[in-house]
């Protein structure tokens, strides 16, 4: 479910007008987070790492409102809840895109996603997602310790979604510690959006 913003009220009106009209509306930051108490916790339920912190993620960018904005004809849209949307490697070392639906509870995010990657391991194409849905695009890296990225984009393509990915985990001063880009529209929101998500996420990490 979603209802429109009323962009008439909102305090962030002239930045909408603004930003809307750029050819790369999209801005990121790049920051290292503390997955240690994750990790230790993945592995004692013996779980994927990758679909633990992925949860946490998701959690967290919904717990941000403007993280379930998309822009649709001009217009604002607030979703209820938002969905990720991470690649998913393939055998054949190529990807695909995956949807999973939220789940607040882990356990049942855990057997949604199982399905879905499922699926996607055993199918070919991309089936990317249409322009406004209310998703996450994600992706990992984990080849890489990377301290910034970009991401390829057709600029005619009326795209509004989130766009996270994460990295290598390295191991520093016993502490362990993963890349990770967050690149939002600016038009939606702004760096203190970006913040709270980014301390959301790493409080949802410790606990």
């Amino acid at each position: 479910m979603k209802k429109e913003l009323n962009l008439t009220t909102w305090n962030r009106k002239d930045h909408f007008n603004f930003f809307k009209q750029f050819e790369e509306p999209f801005f990121g930051v790049t920051v290292d987070v503390d997955v240690t108490v994750a990790y230790k916790k993945a592995k004692e339920q013996n779980v994927s790492f990758f679909l633990y912190y992925l949860h946490k993620s998701i959690v967290a960018a919904n717990s941000v409102e403007a993280f379930r904005y998309r822009i649709n004809d001009d217009k604002v849209y607030i979703y209820d809840f938002i969905n990720p949307s991470p690649t998913i490697n393939r055998p054949d070392n190529t990807f695909g895109f995956s949807y999973i639906s939220y789940a607040e509870d882990f356990n049942d995010f855990l057997k949604i996603a199982t399905k879905e990657i499922e699926r996607v391991r055993n199918t070919t194409g991309l089936n990317p997602a249409t322009s406004g849905e209310n998703v996450i695009h994600y992706s990992s890296i984990p080849w890489i310790k990377f301290t910034s990225l970009s991401h390829a984009r057709s600029f005619t393509f009326p795209d509004s979604c989130p766009k996270i990915s994460f990295g290598k985990m390295t191991e520093t001063n016993g502490k362990k510690i993963m890349p990770m880009s967050v690149h939002v529209h600016h038009a939606l929101m702004d760096g203190y959006e970006v913040g709270l998500y980014i301390k959301k996420f790493q409080d949802l990490l410790n606990q």
